[in-house]
């Protein structure tokens, strides 16, 4: 089955960029398709290989930062061709 999986990661100090680029790269550095924006961050694949990759990297980001909070979305389809027709 696969899934799309968008991701906002949100540390909640002041030093919080590391944390995101530390989060992004090691998604980045899967053999998922994985796109970013200024807002958020998409992972598309199967689901298990989508969650397994996202219940590592998630638990090691969580242990970068103080506090912090891990907006997810999942749609099941790979929508990572998805253009607006409008």
């Amino acid at each position: 089955m696969k899934i799309s999986v968008e991701l906002t990661l949100t540390p909640l100090q002041n030093e919080f960029e590391p944390a995101i680029i530390h989060f992004i790269k090691k998604l980045r550095a899967s053999n998922l398709n994985v796109l970013e924006n200024p807002l958020s961050t998409q992972v598309y694949g199967d689901y298990d290989e989508v969650m397994q990759l996202l219940t590592t990297e998630i638990k090691e980001a969580f242990e970068l930062i103080e506090r912090g909070l891990l907006y997810m979305k999942i749609v099941k389809s790979d929508r990572h061709d998805y253009e607006p027709h409008f």
